[in-house]
């Protein structure tokens, strides 16, 4: 078997309504399907909800179920706020800092931009708490290559030690090699 793509990535929402505007508002991101039942079709569960989809470019879809019988969300709360996040890919470093201009214009906090070396990014939250990462890539083929050449020695010293590998540590010490 191989994966085509990512069919659609589902997350929960708050309000079904307020997401669709602020992704539309913000992200410029397209309404284009809303599912809704009174039952969960895979387990049969009376559960009402209202499943939406919103374009996320090249065929990518990022959707969100309302799910009002249910207790409030939450988030995990054994994981920081700074790992479970959605990134997506802008075209430049110049679509980048213009969002974060209209994203804070807009009130919105916004972290960065943060250079990871083979990419820079902003990061903030959408209206129910979904932290989201916009990245424009800006790595050179060399230094892409030279991670593709360590990425399984990184894993398996990893494995071994828990430690960070410094195998790649160019990328956040300044010392850019490629």
């Amino acid at each position: 078997m191989l994966i085509q793509r990512v069919h659609h990535v589902a997350y929960r929402c708050r309000d079904a309504k307020e997401t669709v505007e602020w992704y539309g508002k913000h992200l410029d991101m397209k309404f284009v399907l809303a599912i809704a039942e009174n039952e969960v079709p895979s387990t049969k569960a009376p559960d009402p909800y209202m499943h939406i989809f919103l374009d996320a470019g090249n065929g990518n879809i990022l959707a969100f179920f309302e799910l009002p019988g249910q207790p409030p969300m939450d988030r995990d709360r054994n994981t920081p706020n700074w790992v479970q996040h959605l990134a997506l890919k802008v075209d430049s470093v110049d679509t980048l800092m213009a969002t974060k201009a209209r994203l804070e214009a807009a009130g919105i906090e916004v972290v960065g931009p943060t250079n990871h070396t083979i990419f820079k990014s902003i990061y903030f939250f959408d209206p129910n708490g979904h932290r989201l990462e916009l990245a424009a890539d800006c790595g050179t083929p060399q230094m892409l290559q030279q991670l593709d050449e360590v990425k399984w020695a990184m894993l398996e010293e990893w494995d071994r030690t828990k430690r960070a590998p410094k195998h790649a540590a160019w990328m956040h010490d300044g010392s850019v090699e490629a």
